[in-house]
């Protein structure tokens, strides 16, 4: 499921309003500088007017469009990135990111590098689904958010990336609770085991953490490490001892004659 769309389509960012004012003719004072610079603003005013009409197709082609017949020119960097951002908001994903890479390739140091990073993020980010299907879009928006922050850290975009951020992590998690699962009623404790770990190690501050530390230990227990399962079931007991989970490792425990016990 997308996460969260009806609410990102409303982001709006700095360059709307200075890419949709008006600029001064590039170039020399000839007719034909005249000339040139006049068609570009006609096809950037018709994107413009499109994009605010959402007419999200017409416009990206028509930024595109302002790119190929003025490569050139200051339009068409504006425009690179402008379809990027048309592209986005037609759920049109594929195209906005490749738009979004080739402008930072093209102007890896321009002001509006952090958007780009943040748009490409945000493009697989909205991608995200059901915890049953593969996720290499649930990965690769956690890397695009991850650059973010690590990029620009003050920003704007780095406040948004964070929460997103923590929702990733969440669904990547659920993601290895529920194969772990599947290998514990299998009975496939050890590579039940894997996967419960990854959870606890990599995705420590989620909602599935204390579920995790609870399948360790009943993990544990199956294959009779009873030592391991104890001091799991501390580390449950300490961080989450109000929680069901604990209450079921205790449970787990005392039926074998045992008690959570730190290393």
């Amino acid at each position: 499921m997308k996460m969260q769309t009806a609410a990102l389509k409303t982001v709006r960012f700095g360059l709307l309003v200075v890419l949709g004012l008006g600029v001064a003719a590039c170039g020399g004072g000839d007719n034909e500088d005249r000339y040139v610079a006049r068609d570009v603003e006609v096809l950037y005013n018709l994107a413009q007017d499109n994009l605010e009409r959402r007419r999200y197709r017409i416009a990206a082609a028509a930024f595109d469009e302002v790119e190929r017949q003025h490569p050139y020119s200051v339009w068409a960097r504006r425009a690179q990135l402008m379809a990027a951002y048309a592209n986005y908001m037609s759920n049109n994903y594929d195209d906005a990111v490749l738009a979004a890479e080739r402008f930072l390739q093209l102007h890896p140091g321009n002001a509006s590098a952090s958007y780009a990073y943040y748009l490409i993020a945000i493009c697989h980010y909205e991608q995200i689904v059901d915890v049953g299907r593969d996720q290499d879009k649930t990965n690769l928006a956690r890397d695009g958010l991850i650059e973010v922050i690590r990029r620009f850290p003050e920003s704007e975009y780095a406040r948004d990336a964070a929460l997103k951020l923590d929702l990733t992590n969440d669904h990547l998690a659920g993601k290895d609770m529920e194969v772990g699962r599947f290998y514990l009623r299998r009975q496939e404790y050890l590579a039940a085991i894997n996967r419960f770990r990854s959870v606890v190690d990599n995705y420590q501050t989620t909602s599935h953490t204390p579920e995790a530390l609870h399948r360790l230990v009943e993990s544990y227990l199956s294959m009779g490490m009873y030592s391991e399962a104890q001091m799991t079931a501390a580390v449950l007991g300490h961080n989450f001892s109000g929680s069901k989970w604990y209450r079921y490792s205790y449970e787990l425990l005392t039926d074998k004659g045992l008690k959570p016990r730190s290393g």
